[in-house]
């Protein structure tokens, strides 16, 4: 196996640099399988305050065995050192970019843009399948899910989607997005999801145990662990609204994550600082909660509220 210019022998595990365009480099895990077979990349931690997903690979870095496997994976715990260590919430404290919304990216351009740059230029050629794991930010209430693509090439979202099946989520989402780290990958031919756990700028054990056995279930998926997991039992949601603030305002949610809604029902209202309504959210159809944020003070054009149906 053969990344970023370093070679890792079969059976090996070697800490890789991953070259940014005039910044730091990023420090990747590589695990070279003592049998050839496909490449897994999993990446976190591309939101600076999302937990989960950053601890579960620093775990897995140290426990996975790569004489045991028949493949290769490629690790990359903080894909966002800078707002990780800032506790940044979303962007990368240099510049402001939202690292998930800067592809494709520009080898000469802003900080995140480089960062973007790099990781499309280095990640994509190397992966078989890449998954991307997030939480919901230090603001945002979230219920477990995952996120498969409906915009890229047919063969690339039905191999998505049957990887997908076999993660311990309630919720698997039908996503139209095309320029985050897992969708750009898609639009690149590489197969990829985004697995949502946790939240609110904090981690837990069980979450990232949870978020563990996602991993290892996709390696089994995919051949590279033996003993491919079953098929489990989840509800697809068809169609989503994600509501986004009128204005810089008072957010006053009244519904939960995972929280049954009908059609027509006060999701939530938005204030100004004198009491007067800015913004009152109402659910267009029948549906379940994913997500929504807890700040009481938002931005115009920050996401409230996501909700959806099967």
């Amino acid at each position: 196996m053969i990344f970023c210019g370093e070679t890792i022998l079969p059976g090996q595990r070697k800490q890789v640099q991953l070259p940014v365009p005039d910044a730091k480099p990023l420090e990747c895990i590589c695990l070279c399988g003592k049998n050839q077979g496909q490449t897994l990349v999993v990446t976190a931690g591309v939101h600076g305050c999302e937990y989960v997903g950053v601890q579960t690979l620093r775990i897995l870095a140290q426990e996975l065995d790569p004489a045991t496997m028949t493949g290769n994976v490629i690790l990359l715990p903080l894909t966002n050192p800078y707002g990780f260590y800032a506790g940044a919430k979303r962007v990368i404290p240099e510049d402001g970019v939202n690292l998930n919304g800067a592809f494709p990216g520009e080898k000469n351009g802003s900080l995140g843009q480089r960062m973007a740059f790099a990781l499309e230029d280095t990640l994509y050629s190397a992966a078989d399948f890449l998954a991307d794991l997030h939480s919901g930010d230090c603001n945002e209430s979230l219920h477990p899910l995952v996120f498969f693509p409906t915009t890229g090439k047919t063969n690339v979202n039905a191999v998505a989607l049957e990887a997908a099946k076999v993660l311990s989520v309630d919720y698997r989402v039908r996503s139209t997005a095309r320029n985050g780290l897992y969708s750009w990958a898609v639009q690149r031919g590489v197969p990829a999801l985004l697995i949502e756990r946790g939240g609110q700028g904090r981690w837990s054990q069980p979450e990232v145990d949870a978020c563990t056995a996602d991993v290892l279930a996709l390696m089994g998926h995919l051949g590279i662990l033996p003993g491919g997991e079953e098929n489990r039992k989840q509800q697809e949601i068809v169609e989503t609204d994600y509501v986004e603030s009128d204005a810089d305002g008072f957010w006053y949610p009244l519904v939960a994550k995972n929280q049954v809604v009908c059609m027509g029902e006060v999701l939530g209202r938005l204030e100004s600082l004198t009491g007067k309504l800015i913004q009152e959210v109402r659910a267009k159809f029948d549906g379940v909660v994913l997500y929504h944020t807890i700040a009481l003070g938002v931005h115009e054009g920050e996401a409230l509220i996501a909700y959806g149906h099967t």
